[in-house]
Formats: C-alpha cells, sequence, structure tokens
C-alpha cells in the first residue's frame, strides 16, 4: 500500500528544475537524519526537516525528522520528486533571496557599483576559484567562504560576471551539493540565516545575526560569515579608494 503525499515547501528553481528535469530514478547523494540530497541533472536537490540547515536548493519538510523518509530510493515522476515511494508534493514557494543592501550607504555606495565591479573581479578570481572544492565534507570550507563573498556582492549590487563564470565552469572540481549552492550564491540564494544577517547589518541585532549564521554546521557558518566579511571590507575599502 502506497504512502500518502507529503506537502513541501521550496525555492522557485527546485520547482522549475523538477518540472523541466528528466523523469526516472536520480541518484541519492547522502542520506542524515535530518536531510537527504539527491541529483537531478547536474544539480543537488534537498529534502531537509525543520531543523536542518534549509539550503536554498532544498525542499522543507514541515516536521521536526524527516518523517519516516529514509532515501533509499529517488525517482522523478511528473514534476514530483519521490522518496521511498512518497510523492513529495510543493505547496507553497520560498523566496530564498538574499535581501539587498544598495540603500544603506554606510555599507557600498551605489553610485560606485560599476567601477568597484571590475576592481573586485581583478583582485578575486584568482584566488577564491583556485580554492574551489579545498576541504573536506559535503561543502568544503573554501567553497563556504566564497559562498558567502558572492552571495554579500549580490546583496550589495555589485555584479561579477567574470567571477561567476568562473565559478561555474570549475564547479565539476567539488561535490554536487556545493557546486550547487555556489550556483545559488551566484544568484544571490541563500540559508535564512544569511539573509537575517544581511537584514540587521548596521543595527543592534547585527552581532547576534552574526552568531547565529556562524553556528550553522561545523565550519559552513563560519565560513559563509568570514566571505560575507572580507566582502564587505573589500566594497568598503573600493569605494574610500574611489572617493
Amino acid at each position: 500500500m502506497s504512502r500518502p503525499a507529503l506537502a513541501v515547501a521550496a525555492p522557485p528553481r527546485v520547482h522549475e528544475q523538477l518540472r523541466l528535469g528528466v523523469e526516472g530514478p536520480v541518484r541519492v547523494l547522502h542520506r542524515g537524519a535530518h536531510a537527504i540530497y539527491v541529483e537531478v541533472g547536474e544539480h543537488c536537490v534537498g529534502v531537509v526537516s525543520a531543523t536542518a540547515v534549509a539550503v536554498p536548493c532544498a525542499m522543507r519538510l514541515a516536521t521536526p525528522d524527516l518523517a519516516g523518509l529514509r532515501g533509499d530510493a529517488a525517482h522523478v515522476y511528473d514534476g514530483v520528486l519521490h522518496l521511498d515511494g512518497v510523492a513529495l508534493r510543493i505547496g507553497r514557494l520560498l523566496d530564498v533571496r538574499v535581501p539587498s543592501l544598495v540603500e544603506q550607504s554606510s555599507v557600498v555606495e551605489q553610485s560606485s557599483v560599476v567601477e568597484q565591479s571590475s576592481v573586485v573581479e581583478q583582485l578575486s578570481v584568482v584566488e577564491l576559484v583556485e580554492t574551489i572544492g579545498a576541504g573536506p565534507g559535503l561543502t568544503p570550507e573554501a567553497d563556504d567562504v566564497l559562498c558567502g563573498w558572492l552571495a554579500w556582492h549580490r546583496a550589495a549590487g555589485v555584479v561579477t560576471p567574470h567571477l561567476d563564470a568562473a565559478v561555474l565552469a570549475s564547479r565539476h572540481r567539488t561535490t554536487v551539493l556545493s557546486a550547487t549552492l555556489l550556483e545559488c550564491a551566484v544568484l544571490g540564494e541563500v540559508v535564512p540565516q544569511f539573509a537575517a544577517y544581511v537584514t540587521a547589518i548596521g543595527s543592534s541585532h547585527e552581532s547576534a545575526r552574526a552568531r547565529d549564521l556562524s553556528r550553522i554546521g561545523a565550519t559552513s557558518g563560519a565560513a559563509l560569515l568570514r566571505g560575507a566579511r572580507l566582502a564587505r571590507a573589500h566594497l568598503v575599502s573600493d569605494r574610500r579608494h574611489a572617493a
């Protein structure tokens, strides 16, 4: 007897990847107590409980656990992911975009975005892209730093097309999950704790939100925060030199 479908929430791009993806069995990349990751096309799609890190490439359950899902088998049929024979139906779309910092002149001057872009890329492309895939785990620490760097630039409204292209061309050097999260960062898609940190910049809550972000995983949150702070300092320095 088949189990009833489970309702999940998901980012729009995950919904589109499933809807447009090839139907049939998909590879299970990782099975944990609170998260299962599968490979759909060249992307990682997660299924996470309400207590797991809500990565921007994941469908989210409302339950504190995985509701009995083990991830023994995964299939995509008619745009719906099925885990262990259970259909995961997307009932709500999630906004995972990083908040904008463009209006906050104390962080980055909107008027100097174009000139900052070329300077940042010249200084960062080689040193940052060369680190992709460095470190152990599903998301190597160097990749998380780069995700923080990229996401901060999207929040600041600073375009980095050459860096973006180099990152996407290097995705084969890291894990499927980390490559997907790098793509998310290029597009300005982030975990809720990163979004909350950006929203709190310049307020009395900034330190608390930074601590929340740094507590994600063993090293991931701290690396994301480090990447964001490096990007912030870099952009502020460029703004001062351009003044």
